[in-house]
């Protein structure tokens, strides 16, 4: 029997885990490696961190989703750098050999190279930046119990920073925790002078959706309460005060920063190959132009095709999408067969404001309210990984739809050892 190609598989995200599911395990072992052990479910991290479900319903061990892969094994190791020409992965745990290498390591946070905005505002990219979003929020509601009434302007203030999909759905799902949850469990507390302060640089709220869209998500967020600041950039922020490029500023312990994403960089590919927004230039076959043996896939990588000649936009849909494609490739081109070109076909885009209210982009037809709010939880659910973690999340949305409440509201932080 021939000898099974050998694929190192960098990235456990919505990319990595659809190509482990599609690749021809008779034809190819795969190595796994990743930083942390488990894959993450992004689009509901929000709810994580505004105490709506628990990071462990959207958090999925790889041993456990592909513990019957035998084809497949896994290194929990951070990469330091790519070296084609040996045709090896040098990782923190030791070194690999591939004969072929595929990069879906996604993206990260863009702060502009504004190293105070990095230091002091929280992102919104791992589990554990949901769980310390929402440690530090309650935390500062038991601060205000007990401060003085000089500081208590700087702890109600809480600015999202980006009004896309995850900026909006933030802000939707905080103005919604003030009304229903907050007041209940800090009866001491006045609640009308919480501000949920929502900034934009350009002139909509997810601007990359159609008109009624962005109409929509303005007006059920100014219903809400939230205030919504477009047409600025923020400057600078210290941990205290917001500078805006109006020349305004806000006091305010809480930014949360959802401004824009940039790649994650690797050492050792080749820098003419990495174009603007740190993203790996690839073919129709997702394959570096640089190289036959690396390819990439989902945010990371940048794919000019008729219908996207600025590149796809970097959602889950697309990165699927890739790697079922770059999966069915590697069997064709092990067996000889002209490989596939991918093209996207976009399915829409979708976004939830809050309880009952959502917007939905499809291609033939666009709505909003109550059956959108529907449609994006269905979606959404049926995304999610195992029929277990669907089950406890659509009790716990069940849950909290009829009492608009949850319990859970831990403050979770290292306690000092005695």
């Amino acid at each position: 029997m021939k000898e099974k190609k050998k694929i190192i598989l960098i990235g456990g995200g919505f990319a990595g885990i659809e190509f482990v599911k599609k690749i021809d395990s008779h034809l190819f072992d795969v190595l796994l490696i990743d930083k942390i052990n488990h894959h993450q479910f992004q689009p509901l991290f929000y709810q994580v961190a505004t105490s709506q479900i628990e990071p462990a319903s959207i958090s999925f061990p790889f041993r456990n989703i592909f513990k019957h892969k035998k084809n497949l094994q896994i290194r929990l190791a951070e990469v330091i750098e790519v070296n084609d020409t040996a045709q090896l992965v040098i990782t923190t745990v030791g070194e690999f050999r591939y004969d072929y290498l595929v990069i879906a390591i996604g993206c990260k946070t863009n702060f502009f190279g504004n190293q105070n905005i990095a230091k002091y505002s929280f992102t919104l990219k791992t589990t554990y930046d949901s769980i310390a979003i929402r440690n530090h929020i309650l935390q500062t509601f038991e601060n205000i119990i007990s401060a003085e009434e000089h500081e208590k302007e700087n702890l109600m203030n809480l600015v999202i920073v980006g009004a896309g999909p995850t900026g909006v759905e933030l802000a939707g799902a905080f103005a919604e925790i003030k009304k229903n949850i907050l007041p209940k469990d800090y009866p001491g507390i006045d609640f009308t002078a919480f501000k949920i302060i929502l900034v934009e640089g350009s002139k909509h709220t997810l601007n990359n959706m159609s008109a009624q869209a962005k109409e929509a998500s303005r007006n059920y967020l100014l219903k809400m309460g939230v205030q919504i600041i477009t047409e600025v950039f923020v400057k600078d922020y210290d941990g205290q005060v917001l500078q805006l490029s109006n020349g305004s500023v806000i006091s305010s312990a809480t930014v949360i920063w959802a401004a824009g994403v940039t790649g994650n960089v690797m050492k050792g590919l080749p820098p003419e190959n990495i174009i603007q927004g740190n993203r790996i230039q690839v073919n129709r076959i997702n394959q570096m132009l640089l190289s036959e043996r690396i390819f990439a896939l989902g945010d990371i990588a940048y794919m000019e095709t008729p219908l996207y000649p600025k590149g796809h936009p970097q959602v889950a849909n697309v990165a699927i999408n890739q790697a079922k494609n770059l999966a069915n490739n590697f069997k064709r081109i092990a067996l000889q067969r002209t490989a596939l070109e991918f093209e996207y076909k976009d399915l829409g885009s979708m976004a939830t404001i809050g309880r009952n209210k959502a917007v939905v982009d499809l291609s033939f037809v666009k709505f909003k309210g109550y059956i959108a709010w529907l449609v994006w939880m269905f979606l959404h659910l049926m995304l999610i990984l195992s029929v277990r973690n669907k089950l406890i999340i659509f009790i716990n949305w069940s849950w909290a739809y009829i009492t608009k409440d949850t319990s859970l509201r831990f403050i979770l932080k290292h306690s000092d050892k005695k």
